[in-house]
This record gives C-alpha cells, structure tokens and sequence, in this order.
C-alpha cells in the first residue's frame, strides 16, 4: 500500500497494520482493535448514552472494518475510516430505533430469529474457529474486547456453558445473550474468515 506523506507518524503505522491484517497476520487486528476500541467506544456512548448500546455498536463498527478492509484507500489514515463506519453505523442504529420503537420483548425475540438465521447461513463459527488450533491468537483478540464480551466467550467456549446457563450466570435474557455472543462471534469470525483461519 502507497504511504500517504500527508499523514502523521501514527497514521503511518495504522498503514503498516492494515497491510499485516490484509496479508493474513492475527496480531496486527488486535493491534489494530486495541490502539481505537476506547476512543471508538467513548465517541459513540456520546451518540446513544446508553453503555450497552455503545459496546455494542464498537463491536459492530470493527466487524463491519475489518470485513472491509481492502476497500480502505490510504489517501487519509485508517483512525478516519474507521470512525466514520462507527458514526453511519451509529446513525443508521438510532434512526432505526426512532423509526420502530419496539417492545424490549419483541426486539430479544427478533434478535434470537435474527442469530439462528444469520447462523444457519455461515458456517458454523463454532466448528470453522473455536476448535482451530489457533487458541492463543483467538485469546489475544478476545482480550482487546470489553469484559462484558469476553465474560460472554469464555463462558461458551472456554468452559462450554449452554446459553441458559450462561444467561443464569449473567442474569441476562436468553435472547439478550445470544445477540451479544452472535456480535462478538461475528467479529472473531472476520479476522478468521481474512486471515485464512477458517
């Protein structure tokens, strides 16, 4: 990738990241995921006030990134690409929300058809990453998430809870689990899917 002389000595780096990250290389994700992850989180908890909100949509905005990596031109740094796919992303949440306020029952069940569906259609994160021999790099990423996701990954992968054991556990809605293992699992599931780890 072309260095832009423009950009500041951080963004350079960013550059030499992505360009690991294309190439295959685990480590420069979670480089990437740890160096924005706050900053991501705290300018969106600006956008919703809601922290669980705001987790969320961090985890979204970096799958939606890295699943779209090679799109990323470096004629401006990466910090800026990134925050604006967190931003529409966040902006396309909210009008969502406006649009169909919709009953907190309602959206879990949603959610829950949402996830198998989805899960039904990809392989099956489970089987094509969890059980890679890639522990150690998987580790490393699920470190860089926030505690309330990587409580959610070592509960159902590390010590193989069932879902309703998990919710027990967490003293959250079975459906309310499913969707933030389904996030987290679908960022995982992008830097495995781009790093040839499937």
């Amino acid at each position: 990738m072309e260095m832009n002389d423009g950009l500041s000595e951080k963004a350079k780096n960013d550059l030499v990241l992505v360009d690991l990250a294309r190439a295959g290389n685990e480590k420069a994700f979670a480089s990437l995921l740890n160096r924005y992850r706050d900053s991501i989180y705290f300018m969106l908890l600006k956008m919703v006030n809601n922290t669980s909100d705001a987790e969320d949509l961090t985890i979204e905005a970096f799958g939606k990134a890295f699943r779209n990596l090679e799109l990323f031109t470096p004629d401006y740094a990466f910090s800026t690409w990134l925050f604006k796919i967190a931003t529409n992303n966040c902006i396309d949440f909210i009008r969502k929300k406006q649009v169909t306020p919709t009953p907190i029952d309602q959206l879990q069940e949603d959610m829950e058809n949402l996830t198998v569906n989805i899960q039904s259609d990809l392989p099956d994160p489970e089987e094509s990453l969890i059980n890679d021999q890639k522990i150690a790099v998987l580790r490393d990423i699920v470190n860089q998430l926030k505690p309330r996701y990587r409580k959610l990954i070592e509960l159902r992968y590390y010590k193989e809870y069932s879902y309703e054991e998990i919710a027990s556990e967490l003293n959250l809605p079975i459906g309310t689990v499913k969707a933030q293992l389904y996030r987290a699992k679908s960022l995982l599931f992008n830097i495995f899917t781009k790093t040839g780890n499937r």
